[in-house]
């Protein structure tokens, strides 16, 4: 019998589910991890060809590719998540003082407009901030992981392929959300104390944003029904071993250093489980409704393997 193979990446989380000498791994020795790099490649071909049994996924790319029936379903572990105040940039030359005056102007957004960052993003935009999303243009960097998605009239994507950096510097956007990759003294955050802020966030709606979770695909559910909550142990297993070593090991990805500085605020950084995350759940599922990525709100449950 063939193995199954899982496209995982690499976080501290999820190390010791790679690990096959701890108890984590040991519990998934029947699996094949197959190395993706960059990991959303994997979500990409995952969405498009169906290519692995299990696999890492952003939440919206997860909620786009259920929208349009792909034949996967979630469980409740989530290896990546952040806060995303402080993921927005703006040109000063723009002459942008505050998130209202994004209104009327040019938006980059680091790879497609479905990506997990630029929701959030646009989401605390806002219902913090009251921005009209509908009077921003955003414009996407790449495409979207899944080919079936259509762009509400305001994305642009005539600069598909071109380097955010270079069209912040330039002018041709006047904000971007993702990473910039530019040190210029005219790119400055949109919200100067977007830490403090975002902590507020959390502490006003409990909301914690979560951006990767974990898919497998319907037929290998069918096949081994009792694969997800296999699954499910076996990252609470990995976490807890994890979270054990946090505060003794070197961060070695930027979502390590984001676990370590967001636990003093929300307590445990991997929360996994529907419960501890419906907050986040409701909010995600409706932004997507917000912004047009999905054609409704799915409700919590019907997103995820029943009693994974």
């Amino acid at each position: 019998m063939q193995p199954l193979t899982f496209a995982l990446g690499n976080y501290g989380v999820t190390k010791p589910i790679k690990d096959s000498g701890g108890p984590a791994g040991k519990a998934l020795s029947h699996l094949r991890f197959i190395e993706v790099s960059p990991i959303i490649a994997a979500m990409r071909r995952m969405c498009r060809g169906l290519e692995f049994d299990i696999c890492e996924m952003a939440f919206t790319t997860y909620l786009c590719a259920r929208a349009v029936g792909k034949p996967f379903t979630a469980i409740p572990v989530f290896v990546t998540r952040n806060f995303h105040h402080w993921a927005i940039f703006i040109n000063t030359k723009s002459g942008i003082k505050e998130p209202k005056d994004l209104e009327g102007r040019k938006v980059g957004v680091n790879r497609g407009y479905t990506v997990t960052t630029g929701l959030w993003a646009r989401g605390v935009l806002q219902s913090e901030y009251g921005v009209d999303l509908d009077k921003v243009t955003w414009v996407p960097t790449d495409d979207e992981h899944v080919a079936e998605f259509e762009a509400p009239n305001n994305v642009d994507y005539s600069f598909r392929g071109a380097k955010m950096q270079e069209l912040l510097l330039s002018g041709k956007i006047d904000a971007a959300i993702g990473e910039v990759g530019v040190d210029a003294p005219e790119v400055k955050p949109l919200l100067p104390n977007a830490r403090a802020d975002a902590f507020g966030y959390f502490r006003k709606t409990g909301i914690y944003p979560i951006n990767h979770g974990v898919v497998i695909k319907d037929s290998v559910l069918k096949e081994k029904p009792g694969i997800a909550d296999e699954l499910y142990r076996a990252f609470e297993a990995a976490k807890a071993e994890y979270l054990k070593n946090l505060d003794r090991t070197e961060a070695t990805t930027s979502w390590d250093a984001a676990a370590k500085v967001n636990k003093e605020v929300v307590g445990d950084p991997f929360p996994f489980g529907i419960e501890p995350n419906r907050k986040a759940l409701e909010a995600i599922t409706q932004f997507a409704v917000d912004q047009k990525m999905v054609p409704r709100k799915f409700t919590v449950e019907e997103l995820f393997v029943p009693a994974a």
